[in-house]
């Protein structure tokens, strides 16, 4: 999607971070994922809050192929705010792979905590090295969870696997329930409605991934962490274990302060509206939300989690 493309979309014209839209008015614009997926549907809900929590400020929303995109959009200054997973923002920040440099961003809160399913067609498959030579949609390209979906094939030995395409996730279930690829990745909140509703008329499995989040941390740093998928989610009989990420609001980092404290004490109060999962971790809390890894908190969010805690 090119850079004019995305602004077209969400009818505004790009603006500094951080400027103000006439005299007493400041336009964020905010950076989230694909139509209908789990970062717009939060993204658009939490620019509604914004608005009305924030006086004379105004957040528009683009569409994106959410955290690689995002973080690219703050570096170059096409957007404001954006969600994105913990470790593309850990890995824009450093500079490092899938980044070419250092990408000046600051973290305004931990959101709420993604999990990763690997869904399969229901067939052989019983754990991750059963897709050895097999079709693998890793996610969107520039997606956060494209990055993460290879990460985990290289963590269990399958680097290369027979092919791995880049689809989205409207385009992977339609793909899977044509037999066109055999498995693909997801990151987002449990449950997920569209995955309950094709658990009921295609059988899928979650294939587990334990013992894989150690070697991440490892490799990629300290964002990754074991979570269970409870039983029943998806028709699955047991548990299903599998690895976690928090997803991050994030900033420019030359974003002035006192819209940056004032973004984040509003996400605070709008805490109990903002949709969210049904799962540990999903929750916004200030004890949790300061936690963003090796992504600096912004002076204006440091602000605002000490007029909490003292």
């Amino acid at each position: 999607m090119s850079r004019r493309s995305l602004l077209w979309s969400a009818a505004v014209l790009p603006v500094a971070a951080g400027c103000a839209a006439g005299p007493d008015r400041v336009r964020l614009t905010l950076a989230t994922g694909l139509a209908g997926g789990p970062y717009e549907t939060f993204g658009r809900r939490l620019a509604d809050e914004l608005q009305r929590n924030v006086s004379g400020l105004t957040v528009p929303v683009l569409n994106t192929s959410a955290s690689v995109q995002n973080l690219r959009l703050i570096g170059s200054r096409d957007a404001d705010l954006a969600l994105a997973l913990g470790d593309c923002a850990a890995d824009g920040f450093a500079g490092t792979s899938p980044f070419t440099s250092p990408v000046p961003v600051a973290a305004l809160a931990r959101l709420y905590l993604n999990y990763t399913l690997l869904v399969a067609a229901n067939g052989p498959y019983l754990q991750v090295a059963d897709l050895a030579g097999r079709r693998v949609a890793l996610g969107a390209e520039n997606s956060g969870t494209a990055v993460l979906g290879e990460r985990i094939l290289t963590a269990a030995g399958l680097a290369e696997p027979a092919a791995t395409r880049y689809l989205g996730t409207d385009g992977a279930i339609d793909a899977l329930a044509r037999r066109e690829i055999d498995a693909f990745f997801f990151s987002g909140g449990v449950p997920i409605d569209v995955f309950t509703a094709l658990s009921r008329y295609a059988p899928i499995r979650l294939l587990p991934l334990n013992g894989l989040a150690a070697g991440l941390r490892r490799d990629y740093g300290p964002t990754y962490t074991d979570v269970v998928i409870p039983a029943g989610i998806y028709g699955q009989r047991t548990e299903v274990p599998t690895i976690g990420v928090p997803s991050y609001l994030v900033a420019h980092r030359d974003l002035p302060e006192d819209p940056a404290f004032r973004v984040t004490r509003a996400i605070f109060a709008a805490r109990d509206r903002l949709p969210g999962p049904e799962t540990p971790g999903a929750y916004l809390d200030e004890r949790f939300a300061i936690g963003t890894g090796t992504v600096p908190l912004h002076p204006g969010a440091q602000r605002y989690y000490r007029s909490v805690y003292g």
